[in-house]
């Protein structure tokens, strides 16, 4: 007589989970640590002072102050450019509807002037510029001001 067929027992499956997962991940020494913190820390700070000054190394700075609509095909809109006396710059000035489409755009021309005996030394001038519109505007206000090169 035979004996019946006894299915065959797969050989037990390891479940440490080193085996199935790898091992543990080494951890960086106190030293790599405060070190990679270190490097982190510095290239923030880094960067806080680049956001900070960079708009200052520009040279040219804009402020809108206020807009009023004369008519449907007029507009007036105040504004204050910071700047060094001595520089030339120009500003390009728009009007809006309701919708924020531009209706009036102008470039204005703003002279250097000397430097007098104000807080900022004459930097900071106000503008009051008359912008004409081909419908109604809402609203007017100053989309960028530069230094104009040599071959502006």
């Amino acid at each position: 007589m035979t004996s019946p067929d006894r299915p065959a027992h797969p050989a037990p499956a390891d479940t440490s989970l080193a085996n199935r997962y790898g091992a543990k991940k080494r951890r960086l020494t106190p030293t790599a640590a405060r070190a990679a913190a270190g490097v982190a820390l510095a290239a923030g700070i880094g960067f806080l002072a680049w956001v900070s000054t960079s708009n200052s190394l520009s040279g040219v700075t804009f402020k809108d102050i206020g807009y009023s609509t004369t008519d449907s095909t007029l507009a007036e809109v105040d504004f204050q450019v910071t700047r060094e006396p001595a520089k030339a710059v120009k500003c390009a000035v728009k009007a809006l509807d309701s919708k924020f489409a531009v209706v009036g755009w102008k470039v204005v021309d703003i002279p250097p002037s000397v430097a007098d005996g104000t807080p900022d030394g004459g930097r900071t001038v106000a503008q009051r510029v008359t912008v004409r519109t081909e419908s109604a505007s809402v609203s007017g206000v100053v989309d960028s001001c530069w230094i104009p090169g040599d071959g502006q």
